[in-house]
């Protein structure tokens, strides 16, 4: 089986070792071997970074308008075929694979526009005579550190806005899921861009990731993962003053109104919670129910869970896939016993599944009778598990909702709108949905949390400008007319 490289300096190169990627709807299923790049690689990679940073940023912004918009053109027209590799190789169905990387095209036509929008501000100055011009620039050489549960799509709404803004890019992505961004990859770099502008070095956390941030040959950081690497991350490029963009954990709840269409409520709750086998910063994990309909609502939650179908990634009608390792799943299994040991009941699942092919399956899972101080109410999860909090009214559901270290997301299902605003004012998230499931963003506005959830500027949308880009502001005197 032929090993795929690493892409450094404008080469592809083999590694000092590989690994396997396997299926973890059927873990007979290799999908490939995956070079792992050394220290002095990765070294040639930043090194190599500098030179042609600065030779994109010379070039005009309809060129770089060009090349985004090729990479987004392709990534939607081959998103079947990427789509399919990618539930594959991190085990959601294929209807989300496909939807992630056609997604991933669009946040490159999106910054793509972009390119052609960088406007800067003309400004009167305090003092006769002078104009003061403000513009951006580019930041310099980001280094881009991704996630295995949206390979593509979290890649793309970093690497995206990092060469619209005339950056250069050294990309570390997760292990667990090397395949998409190997065929990222090859797509961006057969576009006309200077060699060393785009790097692919795959790795460990442990080695490549923390050399990658210790390097002074970085000027920006951009982390999607948990809250312990993400301030490791920061302790280490404290040192070089390295600019910090973090996304981190979550533990986002779905407030659920007496007042509420208690339909809608279970379908968000069941999409949110469950949706990416529970796998995504966004999930819906606690369930803040109003008392009044809180038995309605848990009953018919439980119902829709038990009839959602567990299985391979690429069969029909899968709507929970695997969980994406071995380690995960057993790291789940311990979380639905920690919970039983803290006194909540287990209504449904959270046991490991057998399929016609072995994998790393489990049956979704709803706690009932838990508290907010509950560690599983406290921790991320990231399962498919949710835990139902019952509360007495409106401002108990609130308290609850804001009761936690992270800030990430939270929604409300509610028919009175005086109640949806006062929520939307006063939840302390970043992202607020109102009779919408708290998974799901728009790529064109910004994404970002609060607390543990988020460190630095928001990702996405115009506001991406805030990390790629450093102001700068000219003083400039107009002279004496001839």
């Amino acid at each position: 089986m032929p090993v795929e490289q690493n892409f450094i300096a404008g080469e592809w190169q083999s590694g000092a070792s590989e690994i396997e990627n396997r299926n973890p709807s059927d873990t007979s299923d290799i999908i490939g071997l995956f070079a792992q790049a050394n220290s002095t690689q990765l070294d040639a990679a930043v090194a190599g970074a500098r030179p042609a940073q600065q030779a994109w940023a010379a070039t005009g912004i309809e060129k770089r308008y060009d090349v985004l918009m090729a990479i987004g053109t392709e990534l939607m027209g081959r998103s079947a075929e990427l789509g399919e590799l990618l539930s594959r190789e991190e085990g959601k169905p294929r209807a989300e694979g496909v939807g992630e990387v056609y997604r991933a095209g669009q946040f490159f036509t999106y910054y793509a526009a972009e390119c052609l929008r960088q406007i800067g501000d003309r400004v009167t100055s305090t003092r006769p005579g002078i104009e003061v011009l403000v513009d951006r620039e580019p930041v310099g050489v980001v280094a881009v550190i991704s996630p295995w549960n949206f390979p593509t799509a979290t890649a793309a709404w970093k690497i995206a806005p990092a060469l619209a803004f005339g950056n250069a890019v050294v990309w570390k992505p997760a292990n667990l899921t090397p395949a998409s961004a190997v065929e990222l990859t090859k797509i961006i770099t057969k576009q006309d861009i200077p060699a060393g502008l785009f790097n692919l070095v795959m790795g460990s956390g442990g080695s490549i990731g923390q050399a990658l941030v210790e390097s002074p040959g970085i000027d920006a950081i951009s982390f999607t993962g948990s809250v312990p690497v993400g301030k490791g991350i920061a302790a280490s490029a404290i040192g070089n003053l390295t600019k910090l963009q973090m996304e981190m954990g979550s533990k986002n709840a779905l407030a659920v109104m007496e007042d509420g269409d208690i339909d809608l409520a279970v379908t968000l709750a069941l999409g949110g919670a469950f949706g990416g086998s529970g796998q995504k910063c966004t999930a819906s994990s606690r369930l803040v129910v109003h008392a009044d309909v809180h038995d309605e609502f848990t009953d018919k939650l439980v119902a829709g869970a038990k009839a959602m179908k567990v299985g391979h990634a690429l069969e029909e009608g899968t709507q929970i896939g695997p969980v994406v390792s071995e380690g995960q799943l057993q790291a789940n299994l311990d979380n639905v016993a920690l919970g039983t040991s803290e006194g909540a009941t287990l209504l449904c699942g959270g046991e490991r599944l057998a399929r016609p092919t072995e994998g790393y399956y489990m049956s979704p899972a709803v706690f009932a009778d838990t508290t907010n101080a509950m560690q599983i109410n406290r921790e991320e999860l990231f399962a498919p598990v949710t835990s139902v909090i019952k509360v007495g009214d409106y401002d108990e559901a609130l308290a609850v909702v804001n009761d936690t270290n992270f800030g990430l997301t939270s929604g409300i299902v509610t028919r009175d709108l005086a109640r949806a605003t006062h929520f939307r004012r006063n939840a302390r998230t970043g992202c607020v949905m109102v009779n919408l499931p708290t998974a799901g963003t728009d790529y064109h506005v910004p994404f970002g949390g609060r607390g543990d959830s988020s460190y630095g500027p928001r990702e996405q949308g115009g506001y991406a400008a805030e990390f790629y880009t450093t102001v700068k502001t000219a003083y400039i005197a107009a002279g004496t007319p001839k």
